[in-house]
């Protein structure tokens, strides 16, 4: 799986909904809040590579 940077763009109770950046076509995924870094938020960037989120500084 090639690495894939995301935005936060809804959290509903447990879960996050995450729109990956530079790819207008593609769906939201549905991501469970504990396997997100402390601190994420609505708006908060993210990089996806080997099965880990970590924040970005974008």
């Amino acid at each position: 799986m090639t690495p894939k940077d995301y935005v936060v763009t809804r959290i509903d109770g447990e879960y996050a909904y995450l729109k990956e950046i530079g790819n207008d076509s593609a769906e939201d995924v549905l991501v469970a809040m504990f396997l997100l870094p402390p601190n994420t938020d609505i708006g908060t960037k993210l990089h996806y590579e080997m099965l880990e989120y970590t924040l970005t500084e974008e």
